[in-house]
């Protein structure tokens, strides 16, 4: 059996996922300027997060490694250093909600369009959720999500989607645990996406797998050169070149 299908099915979902990160939201949490990029991180098993406790960072490293997983199609969110990007965007402006209205009150029923509803800064929604999460997973399963094996792990992230496990009944109120789940996929696509000095797509591998140009700053030979790959690679904000 082929695994052609499932193949082309990862990179259209990254495809329509660089099309779905809205243009606000990593500026809105990163601040958008060459000067402040930090230094790159260091290989996974030696950085040691800013926001993240190890427990979390366990879940961390294992959650968005099942939602971005490495295959023959390209590398996966750890090759890109997403769970980087999370823990340095947590720590920053982001983490803490610093340019969202977060006065009440708080209609949790409101309809989607009248935006983000809940109590929690994205900080917030992300200690209360891993928390919440792993007492579920104590609770069914004897263990926290990362020592779960990948089927199960896998399993939990679904129910996660669905908004199946309750919060609530695990001592965490106001936080479903579809937006959980929502936060954290969404932060991943970004991570995998974003540009490198933000501290996810390591060395662009996220746009090398799209064949997304990245920062190039003029494309005047390529105008008229229709169906044609363009062969020079991606270029960062940092001015590294793929």
């Amino acid at each position: 059996m082929t695994d052609a299908p499932r193949n082309r099915q990862r990179r259209a979902f990254m495809r329509n996922s660089l099309l779905s990160i809205p243009a606000v939201s990593v500026g809105s949490s990163l601040a958008f300027r060459a000067s402040a990029a930090a230094p790159e991180a260091p290989p996974l098993h030696d950085y040691y997060p800013t926001f993240f406790t190890s427990e979390e960072w366990q879940f961390i490293l294992s959650a968005t490694d099942l939602l971005i997983p490495a295959d023959d199609t390209g590398p996966g969110a750890l090759d890109a250093h997403v769970p980087v990007f999370i823990d340095r965007e947590l720590a920053g402006g982001y983490g803490q909600a610093e340019h969202w209205y977060m006065q009440g009150p708080f209609r949790t029923d409101a309809p989607a369009e009248m935006g983000y509803q809940l109590p929690h800064t994205p900080a917030a929604v992300y200690r209360l959720g891993i928390r919440a999460t792993d007492a579920h997973c104590r609770r069914h399963f004897s263990k926290p999500f990362a020592a779960l094996d990948k089927a199960t792990r896998t399993e939990v992230l679904s129910a996660l989607e669905k908004g199946t496990p309750d919060f609530n009944a695990l001592g965490i109120a106001n936080l479903p645990s579809s937006t959980f789940f929502a936060f954290l996929l969404q932060n991943t696509r970004e991570g995998f996406l974003s540009d490198p000095i933000h501290g996810g797509n390591r060395h662009m591998v996220g746009w090398k797998m799209l064949g997304f140009t990245g920062a190039r700053a003029s494309f005047r030979e390529w105008v008229d050169q229709y169906d044609q790959p363009y062969p020079l690679g991606p270029v960062s904000l940092n001015g590294e070149r793929g």
